[in-house]
């Protein structure tokens, strides 16, 4: 097959290039928008520790259940159909949020959006691929750009929309921008059908993916993919209350530093498939990670109050493993069968275990009434992707491993 020739990039497709960046951008709001505002919600809705952990899971449990499910219901329905009907649900969802009246609605509303949003990480990819064939690595970096807005961008509003209006509008203004992300995509589905190549969700080889669970190299990838992610999902879920109980942060503070602590996954995201893929350094960056996840949680224990803002920093250049993980998928396989199947097993087993986190932390939380013990066990977390680290570093393929 010749290469696809570039054509000018809204050339025919200026709706789906917008549609494209508007999905993208929905895809985090829901997850940095809560924790912000959890001491203001809680004056309506009472939510235990529990609660809290359960909706921190909620979102790596719900991408790792549609992870799986939407190839299937994409394959059946289509691309645009399947990601109007999410698009539909994450409005119904986001703004059930913004309603909720007790900790029972909070958590349906959240499973839905989730659940909507798990379908939309899955579907970008080969939505990408349909409509910008001859742009996709331009096009990949812009809709990573918008999703990486997304996350940090919440934080920062969070709490002066909620102290002017409530914390009902700060939850479901970002409904509106759901309904905006409908607009495109219903219109393209309007127009008179054109000629596309069926570029849908690949599913991995059933032989592959059963290998994968008797491989080192894909368990030591889904440990460095898992560990980024409890890291991640629990700062999400908790870093609001734990900087105002250690460090007496003030909401809007904390919502500055949730912010911070999303803004560094934008220079990692860019740069380390860079190093990894053009010099392979695989075992420096495994190293700066882990340098950067001990020194901000060994900060936040000893010395909370004191330049809190570079404890967090630090903690948030930690999931730069994140990145990493996802390139040495494509630099540790020979094949696209053996790339789909290594990521497929990675992503499921690495969001099922990363669900754990949050739910942990607020367990703990309760437990002992403090953040002493709870960062402690994110700490320890560290321990397995120092290991996985040096096993993924080995220049060796996955296939390979196989033919053993």
């Amino acid at each position: 097959m010749k290469p696809t020739a570039p054509r000018p990039l809204w050339a025919g497709r200026s709706l789906a290039l917008i549609g494209i960046v508007l999905v993208a951008f929905n895809l985090r709001t829901a997850v940095a928008s809560l924790s912000p505002i959890l001491t203001i919600l809680e004056r309506d809705v009472t939510l235990a520790p529990a609660v809290v952990g359960l909706l921190g899971m909620l979102p790596p449990l719900c991408y790792a259940i549609f992870g799986i499910l939407t190839p299937l219901i994409a394959k059946r329905f289509d691309l645009e159909p399947t990601l109007v009907v999410a698009l539909a649900a994450l409005t119904v969802g986001l703004l059930g949020r913004g309603l909720a009246g007790d900790a029972l609605w909070l958590v349906l509303a959240s499973t839905l959006t989730f659940a909507a949003i798990g379908v939309g990480n899955v579907l970008l990819p080969p939505l990408v691929k349909r409509y910008f064939p001859d742009r996709v690595g331009l096009l990949t970096a812009v809709y990573v750009t918008a999703l990486s807005v997304s996350t940090f961008v919440p934080p920062l509003v969070a709490v002066p929309v909620a102290d002017a209006s409530g914390w009902r509008v700060s939850l479901g203004e970002w409904a509106f921008v759901a309904v905006l992300s409908l607009v495109p995509w219903i219109a393209i589905m309007l127009r008179p059908h054109v000629d596309q190549a069926a570029d849908l969700p690949e599913e991995a080889e059933r032989g592959l993916l059963r290998y994968a669970v008797r491989s080192p190299l894909a368990w030591a990838l889904a440990i460095l993919f898992t560990i980024p992610g409890i890291n991640a999902y629990a700062m999400f879920a908790w870093i609001p209350p734990i900087l105002h109980d250690i460090a007496g942060t003030t909401p809007a503070q904390a919502g500055a530093l949730l912010s911070l602590f999303a803004a560094m996954g934008l220079p990692a995201s860019i740069i380390v498939p860079i190093v990894a893929a053009r010099w392979g350094h695989v075992k420096l960056l495994v190293g700066i990670a882990i340098v950067s996840f001990v020194a901000g949680y060994l900060g936040l224990l000893l010395a909370p109050a004191t330049a809190t803002w570079l404890w967090v920093a630090l903690i948030g250049n930690g999931p730069l493993l994140f990145p990493l993980t996802l390139v040495l998928v494509n630099l540790r396989t020979r094949t696209h069968a053996g790339s789909v199947a290594l990521s497929g097993f990675v992503q499921s087993v690495g969001y099922l275990i990363v669900a754990i986190g949050p739910l942990a932390v607020g367990l703990l939380h309760e437990a002992v009434g403090g953040w002493t013990w709870p960062l402690l066990f994110l700490l320890a977390t560290i321990v397995p992707a120092a290991i996985a680290g040096v096993v993924a570093a080995r220049p060796r393929y996955f296939e390979d491993e196989r033919a053993r």
